[in-house]
């Protein structure tokens, strides 16, 4: 009776190597799809809250003049932990442009009456698939945006 386990054991002995070499790879592709897609996320939404901030600051400024200024580093200070920043015009990650932003000039708002006040925006475009933020693993690519874009205006006081 001994043996008889004992040659099931070695019959055995290599069966885990060979389950965990199959499922192994499923598995890193599971787990790195979803790091990859929450740091999309996380980054998504701070393009979304950065072109609102660079709205509200260029809205509040108290001079006309200063208005692009201050969106512009509203929207700097929003994706400054993400190393993207906007200049001239262009986002910019490291020496790489990345995507561009723009502040709109104050213009008419949308679906106002007879005296409209003013509005302006800011536009902020990252092109994600060109330009991610984590390593590339193989397959992401599919799940993941071409791009982000946002549009955020403020009312002009």
């Amino acid at each position: 009776m001994t043996s008889r386990r004992a040659r099931t054991r070695r019959t055995e002995r290599g069966a885990a190597a060979v389950e965990f070499a199959l499922v192994a790879p499923l598995l890193l592709m599971l787990v790195f799809g979803i790091i990859s897609y929450g740091y999309m996320l996380s980054f998504r939404q701070a393009l979304s809250q950065a072109a609102a901030e660079g709205a509200r600051a260029a809205a509040v400024s108290t001079v006309a003049t200063s208005r692009e200024s201050d969106a512009v580093k509203a929207v700097n200070e929003g994706l400054r932990s993400y190393g993207v920043t906007c200049a001239a015009g262009k986002l910019v990650k490291g020496s790489a442009q990345v995507g561009t932003c723009a502040v709109s000039a104050p213009a008419s708002c949308a679906g106002h009456g007879t005296a409209p006040p003013l509005c302006l925006s800011v536009t902020v475009d990252y092109a994600y698939r060109a330009h991610p933020l984590t390593p590339a693993f193989p397959g992401l690519g599919t799940v993941l945006p071409d791009r982000l874009a946002y549009t955020s205006s403020a009312r002009v006081s």
